[in-house]
């Protein structure tokens, strides 16, 4: 059988939201169309693109939820060979541990994960994951505030999600 990766988009209030979903799972995901971003992530899953929209459709429909305000947990499988070991167990951690509306410092994760990586190279985990939002590195905070977002999409975007999540009072001018 030829192992092939899916490509979709679902629109949302922080941008579109692109997915790659292999068999195995949702793989990457991205904040905008941004050029090359398909072949990248294709060269480093080593796989070729399918026309798949059964492959991406429950991803999507799990997005859409989230961004309405309805859905608290994601249930798509993950395809997690984009990461290495050390970044699993983070990434994993941070996934099983914390919840929606909660947040830990990038300190807190990184005594949770048990893996001895400290509190600054927590930081770079979270700015390499391939699954944001899903795999939910915005609930990953600095000690001194918000801290960054990665994944195309900005610190901004990380407060939209924190605030859509309740961990975040609204300000005057927030849209859903």
């Amino acid at each position: 059988m030829v192992r092939t990766v899916a490509f979709g988009g679902v629109p949302s209030p922080v941008g579109r939201v692109l997915v790659a979903v292999t068999e195995d799972g949702l793989a990457a995901l991205h904040f905008s169309d941004t050029p090359g971003w398909r072949e990248r992530i294709r060269e480093r899953l080593g796989l070729a693109e399918a026309q798949d929209p059964d492959r991406t459709a429950g991803v999507m429909a799990e997005l859409a939820a989230y961004f309405d305000g309805g859905l608290k947990a994601f249930e798509a499988p993950l395809d997690w060979r984009l990461v290495s070991k050390v970044q699993r167990k983070v990434l994993g951690t941070l996934y099983e541990r914390v919840p929606y509306g909660r947040a830990v410092t990038y300190g807190e994760l990184a005594e949770l994960s048990g893996t001895g990586v400290p509190a600054r190279a927590i930081g770079s985990i979270m700015g390499s994951n391939p699954i944001p939002i899903v795999v939910p590195c915005h609930r990953v905070v600095a000690g001194s505030g918000l801290g960054g977002f990665s994944g195309g999409a900005g610190v901004e975007s990380k407060r939209w999600l924190l605030t859509l999540e309740g961990y975040l009072q609204p300000a005057l001018d927030w849209e859903m």
